[in-house]
């Protein structure tokens, strides 16, 4: 259920912005959706795991709130994004 390193690398080289980049709002977007795919994937073999649910609604939460914001900020960014991490908006 848990990102390794190489796994949390990748996404961060594949996201970033410069080379410096350690948590821009694409690749903190980037890195909540995988955390969410991950949590899902746990949630549909253990449905009774609330503690985990309520986790996954933050991390939703979350996300849709950076999403609004890269939104307003820069539409291109956001819809490069959104269109990457497939997305629906």
């Amino acid at each position: 259920m848990k990102m390794t390193s190489t796994e949390k690398e990748k996404i961060i080289s594949q996201y970033r912005i410069n080379d410096k980049d350690t948590g821009s709002v694409q690749l903190q977007i980037a890195l909540l959706t995988e955390h969410v795919k991950r949590l899902t994937e746990h949630l549909k073999e253990n449905k009774k795991d609330f503690s985990s649910k309520r986790g996954l609604f933050k991390m939703l939460s979350r996300r849709k709130r950076l999403l609004k914001y890269l939104e307003r900020e820069n539409e291109k960014a956001y819809r490069e994004l959104i269109s990457s991490l497939g997305l629906k908006r």
